[in-house]
């Protein structure tokens, strides 16, 4: 006879996954929305990260739907995609934009949608359990959603800035929080910094009311504090923690805002001051 609490906990796990998937579907498709009327010409418009245009944004969202879905689906073949990247480390990113917005937006746009939906019915049916291949830790197919979602938020506000529109932010955003959260000791690793020895309490109001998300110990004596939206831009380095309100206890606390970054890879540069929107 099935273990009960085996059952509830696979039972949970489908039902998460199932969540953060339709969260990411909602996330593209709000993307989707502010290109898919955009004249070709717009397509060209410089987007805050240097040298990449609206289109490649698109195009990279393209290319990291496309390995998330050879993850899930093919691992040897992943694996390929992995060794050809590590020939070119600092430069397979903007090598596979760059091969995307050279198609005329309408294709690119077509791409990006078909890897979307193959992408959404690979980690519908993918075993909620498992472990797949990426280019950090291997990842369950709710965390490959989470982190799917926070990268098609953080370059849709890269698109969003370049066409001057300002999104309204979403309790979609806690997917990015906690990622954000998560990667607090990645942040300082990677800055080859010594991770603190403490966890820190965050405590971030909602985007839809006075409710708070919080993380870490209640009595811990290291905090940030602010809006959920400022702390996003923060972790993914869309705006620089001068030109938002988050607050900061203890120095611990204070030198994670001036180097927190939710996504793997290299230290970003992030944002100067006064760039932000």
């Amino acid at each position: 006879m099935p273990d009960p609490s085996a059952v509830d906990a696979t039972a949970h796990a489908t039902a998460a996954t199932a969540a953060v998937c339709a969260d990411l579907r909602e996330e593209g498709r709000e993307l989707d929305a502010l290109v898919e009327e955009l004249p070709v010409l717009d397509w060209a418009r410089p987007t805050p990260a240097p040298g990449w245009s609206v289109a490649h944004q698109i195009a990279h969202l393209h290319w990291t739907d496309r390995a998330a879905l050879l993850s899930l689906t093919d691992a040897d073949g992943f694996g390929r995609m992995v060794e050809e990247a590590l020939k070119a480390p600092d430069s397979f990113v903007d090598e596979g934009a760059e091969e995307g917005a050279a198609l005329p937006p309408s294709e690119l746009l077509a791409r990006w949608r078909s890897a979307r939906t193959a992408l959404d019915e690979a980690l519908a049916s993918a075993s909620p359990d498992t472990r797949f291949p990426w280019y950090g830790p291997p990842m369950k197919a709710a965390s490959m959603a989470s982190a799917r979602l926070m990268e098609t938020w953080a370059h849709g506000q890269d698109v969003a800035d370049a066409l001057g529109v300002r999104r309204t932010p979403t309790t979609r955003l806690r997917h990015v929080a906690r990622i954000g959260v998560r990667a607090r000791d990645y942040a300082f690793a990677v800055r080859g910094l010594p991770a603190p020895a403490e966890e820190f309490r965050v405590e971030l109001t909602a985007p839809d009311g006075p409710d708070a998300w919080t993380y870490g110990p209640p009595d811990a004596p290291q905090r940030i504090t602010g809006p959920a939206l400022d702390f996003c831009l923060l972790v993914t380095q869309r705006a620089h923690r001068a030109d938002l309100t988050l607050t900061a206890t203890g120095p611990d606390a204070d030198r994670w805002l001036d180097i927190a970054q939710a996504f793997a890879g290299p230290a970003g540069p992030g944002r100067a001051p006064g760039a932000s929107r």
